[in-house]
């Protein structure tokens, strides 16, 4: 089988600098000391499990951590989650995104300028909660019939969840522009990285009859390249790696695409190619 990669794709900057600061920093600990994550450092089980053989120990609130090292993960963290690690005299590594932290500067600075913020983005995501851990009034809109109960007679500053398509916050501000607002400011805090694999994996999945894409199954930015190339070709599939795949998607299939989230490891993705081209 022909198997095309997409020019753009896996491990972007933010998720690389993470992960090299787990890894520096669990060296240094030596097992010394317990070395913990506040939360997944990324969103990609096979990346988490590497780490957590190293030495890596998750966990998701900081009463769970005593003593020790805790990294602040990719997606960031809240102010009152920070000042409770700090509270227990811990030493804080933090390996935000920095893209990340410009949208929580950008929220902050919003709202301190008297605009009521909305978030475009998903309300159960670690992103979008740690940045409305650095506001007062936070509201998240996900879906345009989320904007019903929204208040939209004020003055309003609009952000996005950094890992959104384009398109998806594009259309939401549009819909937004409906409301009876007194200004409206929108700053655009999406991930140019993200949006460069969006457009690489639309290239791709329209000249090939099946199209992979590879990452975690919590990863926000790795079902939006999903729901993307689903919408140019329906023979998509999310895939967190070969284990996931059907072969029998691929019957009477020659030419195959591949891309893979920001927190796909370049393993994973090596490995999926070089059986796929042998099958």
């Amino acid at each position: 089988m022909k198997v095309l990669l997409a020019e753009k794709c896996g491990f972007c900057p933010g998720v690389r600098s993470a992960i090299r600061t787990a890894e520096k920093v669990l060296a240094q600990a030596a097992g010394q000391q317990p070395v913990f994550s506040l939360g997944p450092i990324i969103h990609n089980p096979t990346e988490v499990n590497r780490l957590a053989a190293a030495g890596l120990i998750t966990v998701e609130s900081a009463d769970q951590i005593d003593r020790g090292i805790v990294l602040i993960r990719s997606h960031g963290a809240a102010p009152a989650q920070v000042a409770a690690l700090k509270a227990k005299g811990l030493t804080i590594i933090d390996a935000t995104c920095v893209l990340v932290k410009r949208l929580q500067r950008i929220a902050t600075d919003l709202e301190g300028s008297g605009y009521q913020v909305l978030i475009v983005g998903q309300p159960d995501h670690p992103e979008v909660q740690a940045v409305c851990g650095y506001l007062k009034r936070p509201i998240v809109v996900c879906t345009q019939g989320d904007l019903a109960n929204v208040p939209l007679d004020k003055r309003l500053g609009i952000v996005s969840q950094t890992t959104l398509s384009p398109q998806r916050f594009a259309s939401m501000v549009a819909a937004i522009c409906k409301g009876s607002f007194t200004e409206l400011k929108v700053v655009n805090t999406l991930c140019r990285e993200s949006c460069k694999r969006q457009e690489a994996a639309v290239r791709l999945c329209k000249q090939v009859d099946v199209m992979f894409v590879l990452g975690g199954l919590q990863s926000a930015n790795t079902r939006s390249l999903a729901e993307l190339c689903r919408a140019h070709n329906p023979n998509t599939y999310h895939l967190e790696g070969i284990q996931d795949l059907d072969v029998d998607v691929l019957r009477g299939k020659t030419d195959a695409g591949v891309t893979a989230g920001a927190s796909t490891p370049d393993s994973v993705i090596e490995s999926f190619v070089d059986q796929l081209q042998q099958l």
